[in-house]
């Protein structure tokens, strides 16, 4: 859960978002804790109980057929653009930093990552998958640790307490920022931090069938309460080798490139010893392998149990067969998005994700939440349209926010804003339970 969680985002986007934002991003870090909290108290038990293999069954059995049908397409919507993003990033740093010398063309670097994902999760699905990212998990946070400590070294900075006294003197770990009107406001960065957990760790299938891996419901919630701690610590490493990369740059007069997410790939590529960038090297490509495999996976599960409804419409003998055409088709269709991101991506990769999800994910926020929070009857069928709807116009007031909410600006939460749209859709078009 943590290789899923953190992926070749976390490795390069957050440390060189440092430089634009301080430590902030740690503000929607410790929103974090209430989401997990929220997830192992109220949802684990849910899904247990019902004894789910797919959670947005939960939908059906709530709503109806077109509630399930739509939360698990945004799910299947949102996984495929989010880890597309992911594996894009990654793709682009060993595309700059290893297949051009090679004369490798993007695409076919790219068609190598998604083909050795797609061999070894066709091979052994979600155990194996469990297994390699454990695998892909340790060399990432060997190689953030390893980082972390060839960069003080090269600093001068000898010891933990050193190390610490010095990133706290550094005006860039900064970490609130009580400016009600920014973006990056500490009551609007947690309260997204805490949503955006939900939405995307207890609403989403990926996160959830490790969960539902466990024994019983004791298990599942003791692997979230430490999977909570670790991420919480490995988040401040993160946040802890941006500061001195940053520093490194200062000290060396080396010049910093336009895009922050270019920065820890050109240090270790161009400035580092060969054992650095080898390490980094590394703990990018597991980076990567950790968060897309376990993707491919859940969205081959999603979409056979909850639009092929495979156990119902097909033998015994033949679902095998399904689940691997399924698996294919989504490699491809994530090849093709990592492609066409590649395009039009002009933003640092970790805000694109947190942008991304406050859109898909926010129908599913608003379904969660007004079915386990009211006992109220929706209209079936109105459901599709008021998924479709509710994005559009959280879009809308967010792109006019600063001229209609008095400078007002809206950063990740506009995943609560959209959540909210859709639960108001969904009270109108609905009626009080009749018994």
């Amino acid at each position: 859960m943590i290789g899923a969680s953190l992926s070749g985002v976390t490795f390069i986007s957050v440390p060189g978002e440092v430089g634009n934002t301080n430590f902030y991003y740690f503000q929607v870090v410790l929103g974090y804790t209430v989401g997990y909290l929220t997830i192992a108290k109220v949802l684990l038990p849910l899904y247990y109980r019902m004894n789910l293999v797919s959670i947005y069954a939960y939908l059906q059995d709530r709503f109806g057929f077109w509630s399930y049908k739509t939360g698990a397409f945004f799910f299947i919507l949102s996984r495929t653009l989010g880890s597309s993003i992911r594996v894009f990033l990654v793709a682009g740093v060993l595309q700059l930093i290893l297949f051009d010398d090679w004369g490798i063309p993007f695409w076919v670097s790219v068609l190598i990552t998604v083909s050795l994902i797609w061999l070894y999760t066709h091979r052994g699905g979600i155990k194996t998958v469990v297994w390699t990212d454990t695998l892909q998990t340790l060399f990432m946070l060997l190689a953030v640790g390893t980082s972390i400590y060839l960069v003080a070294k090269d600093l001068g900075i000898s010891g933990a307490g050193e190390l610490a006294a010095n990133v706290v003197a550094d005006s860039r770990s900064g970490i609130f920022n009580w400016d009600w009107q920014a973006g990056t406001n500490f009551f609007k960065q947690f309260a997204s931090g805490a949503f955006i957990t939900i939405v995307m760790t207890g609403l989403d299938q990926d996160m959830m069938q490790k969960n539902l891996t466990c024994r019983n419901i004791g298990d599942a919630q003791k692997n979230m309460f430490w999977f909570t701690i670790i991420l919480v610590f490995v988040n401040l490493c993160f946040l802890v080798l941006g500061v001195l990369l940053y520093q490194y740059c200062e000290v060396n007069n080396i010049t910093l490139p336009l895009r922050t997410d270019d920065l820890y790939p050109m240090l270790a590529t161009e400035h580092f010893s060969v054992f650095a960038g080898t390490v980094f090297v590394l703990g990018i490509i597991a980076a990567a392998y950790s968060s897309a495999d376990s993707t491919l996976t859940a969205l081959t599960t999603s979409f056979c149990y909850d639009f092929l409804d495979i156990e119902r419409n097909y033998p015994k003998d033949r679902q095998q067969t399904i689940r691997k055409k399924v698996h294919l088709i989504f490699t491809g269709i994530m090849f093709l998005v990592i492609l066409l991101f590649r395009w039009i991506n002009d933003q640092s990769v970790i805000n694109t994700v947190f942008v991304i999800a406050g859109y898909t994910y926010g129908p599913l926020l608003g379904l969660y939440s007004f079915g386990l929070f009211t006992k109220r009857i929706v209209k079936d069928k109105a459901v599709p349209w008021i998924a479709a709807i509710a994005p559009l116009l959280a879009f809308i007031v967010s792109l006019n926010s600063k001229k209609w909410l008095f400078g007002y600006e809206f950063g990740f939460e506009v995943l609560i804003l959209n959540g909210g749209l859709m639960f108001l859709g969904l009270l109108i078009f609905s009626q009080k339970e009749r018994f």
